[in-house]
């Protein structure tokens, strides 16, 4: 469809000024995400030699489109702030949407599905037009609609009828067809906490995806960070012309999750609430009440009577309560029923014979609570008496009838009657939009209620609990229960208010219990409900109390996997001495249990938590903390709008300042300690003197949105301020403390600006923005030096924020943090010198690099903390203790210590030294495992370089060697007589008497693989040098050294009679030792690296030899001549595992071209080429009776295979998966099978065990790290040994 004539005439007339001014590239990025112009397309324009050229090949592209791309021309010119271009556009905009139908504004039914569709609600039954204010919140959307983005806000006391005046606002044909052409979408917010607000963005996320194609669809985001991106970017680039209404916002903090620079009407009762968010802001102000008229209007309406034939009365009814329109419509369904009570209502409210709603209430009509109880008292007894029972819900919360069915142990038929009641004399109000009718009472209800009854609170909980017990007393409520979700979320604020402390102690205590309410909603209420009656449970159970807490605290991430972990298998993992881990072996014990298969880590920690200590300063989440720079104090500030300083060595608070109006955002001290500076939502700057508690300087006048962050110089010599907001422009500003004004402003982001930090030597001035970019200025003349483009780093990312950035020491890196990400980069270059991506769904909400070392802290919006050594590239430690998000992390200026503060009010410190050197220790994932009947000695090198032999059970060091200057990767042993081998990358070969401690002293090249003969104690340990040394344990004496690879050994396996030692390298060749001796077979062919072999023989006379390699091939040698049997090309791509049957008639070979291949051990031709897996198959295992064959490839997928015919029985592993994550954690890199093949475990991010027969996990086992290279199974299938990425050595035992 061509442009209209109209359209096409003022593109062509606009045609000179849109190629002197616009930027064509800018543009073209909106328009591509509309889909009104293709990739080739866009390059075609780009390829002209000027920008001029671009944009005159842009407006010829455009005269060729339709009406859908001009609307999107339009569109990309408002957001890139082209207003005056856009305006001069505006007029001549097609009438169409973005899916290309013409839309019908003459139209009312077409407005009322549009409506419907997002959620607005239906006009009351009884509704007065208010046209004076309609009209003012029309003319604010239309000026919204220009400004591309911003807020109107109506507001007015309760009651007065905000909602429905937004409702009508938009119930208008021209508005939506001009304005809002893609949609309305209506949310209700209320008093929420964070994880009820994530609930209802999900629903509206899920709601504007229904409407676009299936690839557009993602997963319910998992955090606010993550939702309020999503969001973003359904708003902006799905739905760039709709509008958003909030419904009854009370927290500003709530606010500034939709602070996404999208179209917004909101309700609310403060009018104040939009000073902390950015963007275009105009108010509608609601009066209290309604005009005699319009409130005569209602009264006439529900009585069906002619306004002037209504009783003197009605406008005395009205004269009392103000015109309230709750009130009047009261009132007025009242007399809906009893026409004839004008006067006995009327008395009702002057005799003013009810309580006042008390002082303390946040509600102040002074004819309310005479309505309210007018309206209750015409009630029958009975339903009087039922309606007092609401008095125990809570605001903001609508309920299925199911639950007063429970409540009231009446019929549901009954109880809806009832309620209908209640609804028609406007005493209750009901949803009709979902699937079930939800119930809900007005604030104002509510309160009266509670004021009402306040004595009889107590007992109102305790017959809920009644009630509920006699209901559920055989079973809890099913998922099919219309009321489950009512009971799980709020049965513990019940037990509370009834004050029935020892079932509540007995219902948080329980694991039964944490698995019910995590599965159904997640970890974070969960948790809440420990920090909110925690001083109810501390009373008597304050040690269990947190050992409920740290187990959430540790396993909070797994909780919110699906599919839902095993809490007892979770719970086993903890201290013997916890009463989680107690009940959990108990639960596992239980015959109810029987078959299912439970895992305890045998080898725990001892350690304690590793938090020094634990400080609760506010009442309210903490913004940010920070050390003294003599380290001495800590300074925090938050929610609570205070700043309070303590001492950091016991956490005595020593002043506390009541700072800010809003939320303090942040605070630091100055070099000397002297100073503290804040900044805060209400967008002013304060300098404090600290020793005195005194307010020195305040700067508002600069900053007209929030201030997010504030930081001194480093140096006293010239003392500097430096903050960032939220401006779109203005964003950054330099502060001299001496002068009112700013000294200097930094231009350049075009977006609020986050975090900002001087370099070491306070040369530079880094900001870090929601541009996605990290740009750094030179203080002295406040000049743009470089930007970083941050983003351009991180794959398919629509918009990113970059939420901070830290200096390294030497001031020659600077690292910043996005998403789940750390990047490090090059000063000088700006060249990315690592990229820090973590394993976890949640996203980085601060870094902090340690002024006295090589550590960089992460702290993240899921609880955790990480310490990364930037030189070594790893991850040193995981810091948990946290119950939310942390905040902020910081190192004390000598690096001992590092300060976390979260949202569960709690300020942490921990011992630098400690955290680190507990997590240091760790050993190396190749290893080696010795069973025997209860014993088990695990054998492994440390990162330290020392070759260490344990008790599995213990934990204890049986065997070390000193540190060698080499890292040794791997071990093995086996019993009788003990000797170890050493191979090395040289090629020679030794035997020799020595000691173990003298042998590996003289050791000096990196040692790669340790392993053992299957009858003699012999510990063989191959080394990057290529050397190859033989020890036997426990002596440590030195039997042979060989010589003779000239690389890495990468394998090693003594033949069963011990006499023969075979060795792979990376030389492409196998070798064969007579250890003793010192003889060798050379074996070669292979092109590339041999990294492992099998022989095909259980024999002690076995002479047959399988080697596979990454050149493809597979070859047979007889190890006793040396001469190669077969050479057989295998697979276009390397051969990464293979598998010799147990019966040795077959074997499997596996490959990064995606296919396992199945071979004869007799023909040595293919049998059967097995296809499906989508990735390259990393591994193979065959079942002990040869029948079948399982695979695992690098999405974590396993397959189970027919030997027989080749033909797939299972696929295992096909589990809901976050996109960023493979199904099984990570590669698939290790699989056994138990004795009687009915069980397969599997390794890769973690360990899983599954039923064979039916391709269903049974259970699985989350580490600390990820990355599991090996497994080493017992020979009964009871005990699995394993270590991490990070070093943790794992022994499960199976609970029996």
């Amino acid at each position: 469809m061509a442009l209209q004539e109209r359209t096409r005439r003022s593109l062509l007339r606009l045609r000179h000024q849109l190629e002197q001014d616009i930027k064509p590239q800018d543009l073209m990025d909106h328009m591509i995400s509309d889909g009104v112009i293709t990739v080739n397309e866009e390059e075609k324009v780009r390829i002209k030699p000027t920008r001029k050229d671009q944009a005159a090949a842009l407006i010829e592209l455009l005269l060729r489109k339709d009406d859908c791309s001009f609307i999107s021309f339009y569109n990309a010119l408002v957001k890139e702030t082209y207003h005056d271009l856009a305006s001069l556009l505006y007029q001549d905009l097609p009438g169409v949407s973005f899916n290309g139908r013409k839309r019908s504004y003459d139209s009312s039914e077409r407005i009322e599905i549009i409506l419907s569709e997002g959620g607005v609600p239906q006009r009351p039954v009884v509704f007065v037009s208010r046209p004076e204010l309609l009209n003012q919140v029309r003319k604010k959307l239309d000026l919204l609609q220009k400004d591309a983005g911003g807020w109107v806000t109506v507001f007015g006391m309760a009651g007065s009828g905000k909602s429905v005046l937004a409702a009508e606002a938009v119930r208008e044909q021209r508005l939506i067809g001009e304005c809002f052409p893609d949609g309305v979408h209506w949310l209700s917010i209320g008093q929420l906490d964070k994880s009820d607000l994530l609930v209802k963005i999900q629903s509206l996320c899920f709601r504007l995806e229904q409407n676009l194609d299936s690839q557009s669809q993602h997963r319910p985001p998992t955090s606010l960070d993550e939702a309020k991106e999503r969001l973003r970017f359904l708003m902006l680039r799905r739905y760039p012309r709709s509008l958003l209404i909030l419904d009854d916002i009370w927290d500003s903090s709530v606010l500034k999750v939709f602070d996404i620079h999208c179209q917004i009407l909101l309700t609310t009762r403060n009018r104040s609430l939009t000073d902390s968010v950015s963007g275009a802001k105009y108010e509608v102000e609601v009066e209290s009440g309604l005009d005699d008229r319009k409130a005569l209007e209602i009264l006439a309406l529900y009585t069906k009577m002619n306004q002037n034939a209504l009783p003197a009365e009605a406008r005395d009814i009205v004269k009392e309560c103000k015109g309230s329109p709750l009130v009047v419509s009261l009132i007025g369904a009242l007399l809906k029923d009893k026409p004839n009570r004008w006067d006995y209502y009327l008395r009702q409210l002057r005799q003013k014979q009810f309580k006042r709603i008390r002082k303390s209430s946040s509600y102040d009509y002074d004819a309310l609570d005479q309505a309210m109880a007018a309206s209750i008292e015409v009630l029958p007894d009975e339903h009087r008496e039922l309606y007092k029972d609401l008095t125990v819900l809570q605001k903001d919360v609508k309920i299925p009838a199911k639950i007063l069915c429970v409540l009231w142990d009446l019929e549901p038929e009954e109880v809806e009657d009832i309620l209908q009641e209640f609804v028609n004399k406007s005493l209750l109000f009901v949803d009709n939009n979902s699937r079930l009718n939800l119930y809900y009472l007005h604030d104002l209800q509510l309160d009266f209620l509670v004021e009402q009854n306040r004595d009889q609170i107590e007992s109102l909980h305790r017959k809920v609990i009644s009630q509920y017990n006699h209901h559920y007393r055989e079973v809890a409520p099913s998922s099919g229960d219309e009321g489950r979700f009512y009971w799980i979320r709020f049965l513990t604020y019940h037990l509370a208010k009834a004050k029935m402390f020892e079932e509540l102690h007995a219902l948080m205590f329980s694991l039964d219990w944490v698995r019910t309410k995590a599965r159904v909603m997640g970890p974070a209420p969960l948790i809440n409900d420990y920090m909110e009656y925690g001083p109810i449970l501390d009373k008597e159970n304050s040690e269990i109390c947190s050992q409920f807490q740290e187990f959430l605290s540790l396993n909070g991430h797994h909780l919110e996997q699906r599919p839902f972990p095993d809490v007892v298998q979770l719970a086993l993992s903890q201290p013997h001495s916890s009463a989680v881990y107690r009940q959990a072996r108990e639960q596992a014990l239980h015959p109810i249990n029987a078959g299912k298969l439970y895992f305890e880590l045998i080898n725990k920690s001892s350690e304690e938590n590793l938090s020094r200590l634990v400080i609760h300063p506010h009442l309210g989440s903490i913004s940010s903390a920070c050390f003294s720079h003599d380290g001495t104090k800590i300074a925090s500030c938050g929610a609570s709008k205070t700043v309070k300083i303590f001492k950091s060595t016991s956490g005595q608070k020593l002043l506390e300042i009541q700072a800010h109006d809003e939320e303090v955002l942040c605070c630091a001290f100055s070099p000397d300690d002297h100073l503290l500076a804040t900044c805060s939502s209400d967008r002013k700057v304060k300098v404090w003197n600290i020793q005195q508690g005194k307010l020195l300087r305040v700067f508002e006048e600069e900053h007209e949105e929030q201030v997010n962050y504030c930081e001194f110089t480093n140096m006293s010599q010239r003392l500097l301020l430096a903050t960032c907001s939220n401006d779109n422009f203005q964003n950054v500003k330099i502060w001299n403390l001496n002068k009112p004004s700013s000294q200097n402003t930094m231009f350049g982001h075009y977006k609020p600006v986050n975090h900002c930090c001087f370099s070491p030597d306070d040369a530079y001035l880094s900001t870090s923005s929601n541009d996605g970019t990290v740009k750094l200025f030179q203080v002295s003349g406040a000049n743009e030096w470089k930007t970083i483009d941050v983003k351009s780093f991180l794959s398919e990312s629509d918009e990113v924020l970059v939420k901070c950035t830290t200096w390294t020491a030497d001031g020659k890196s600077i690292i910043c943090a996005a998403r789940n990400a750390a990047l490090v980069f090059d000063v000088q270059t700006s060249d990315m010198l690592l990229d820090i991506k973590t394993n976890r769904l949640s996203t980085v909400q601060y870094c902090h690099a340690c002024p006295a070392s090589n550590l960089l802290a992460l702290a993240f919006s899921n609880y955790a903390i990480e310490l990364w050594d930037l030189e070594e590239k790893k991850k040193r430690a995981d810091c948990s203790g946290h119950l939310s998000w942390v905040q902020r992390v910081q190192f004390s200026k000598d690096g001992s210590q590092l300060l976390s503060c979260s949202d569960d009010q709690t300020i942490r410190l921990w011992e630098t030294e400690k955290v680190h050197t507990s997590s240091a220790i760790c050993l190396k994932r190749d290893s080696d495992v010795l069973f025997n009947g209860e014993e088990i000695i695990v054998s492994a090198a440390d990162n330290c370089n020392r070759l260490q032999v344990r008790d599995g059970r213990t934990g204890s060091v049986l065997f070390q060697s000193q540190e060698l200057p080499s890292r040794i990767r791997s071990t093995c042993m086996c019993r009788n007589p003990s000797a170890v081998v050493l191979g090395q990358e040289n090629g020679n070969v030794q035997v020799s008497g020595l000691t173990a401690s003298r042998v590996l002293r003289t050791i000096g090249c990196r040692i790669r693989q340790l392993l053992t003969s299957c009858r003699e104690v012999l510990l063989a340990v191959a080394q990057c040098t290529g050397r190859v040394q033989v020890l036997a344990l426990p002596s440590g004496k030195l039997l042979a050294t060989l010589m003779g690879h000239t690389k890495t050994v990468l394998h090693c396996q003594f033949c069963q009679n011990g006499q023969t030692l075979i060795t792979s390298s990376e030389d492409t060749t196998i070798r064969v030792w007579k250890w003793k001796s010192g003889e060798c077979k050379v074996l070669r062919g292979h092109k590339e690296q041999v990294r492992c072999f099998s022989l095909l023989s259980d024999s002690a006379n076995g002479s047959r030899l399988l080697s596979w390699s990454f050149d493809g091939t597979v070859k047979v040698w007889d190890i006793e001549s040396g001469e190669k049997l077969q050479d057989i090309k295998a697979h276009q791509g390397a051969i990464l595992s293979c598998h010799v049957s147990p019966d040795r008639c077959l074997f499997a070979t596996t490959s990064a071209d995606k296919t396992t291949k199945l071979w004869s051990c007799e023909s040595w031709q293919c049998v059967f080429t097995l296809r499906g897996h989508q990735d390259c198959v990393r591994s193979c295992r065959f079942s002990w009776d040869s029948k079948c064959l399982a695979t695992g490839d690098d999405n974590g997928e396993i397959r189970i295979w027919s030997v027989k015919d080749g033909s797939l029985l299972k696929v295992c592993s096909q589990e809901s998966k976050d996109a960023t994550d493979s199904v099984h954690g990570g590669w698939v890199t290790d699989l056994h099978f138990s004795p009687n093949n009915s069980v397969l475990v599997s390794i890769g991010g973690y360990i899983k065990w599954w039923n064979v027969a039916i391709g269903e996990s049974m259970q699985t086992f989350y580490p600390t790290g990820s990355a599991l290279k090996k497994i080493h199974v017992s020979p009964d299938f009871s005990t699995f040994v394993t270590i991490d990425n990070i070093g943790i050595l794992y022994i499960l035992k199976r609970v029996e």
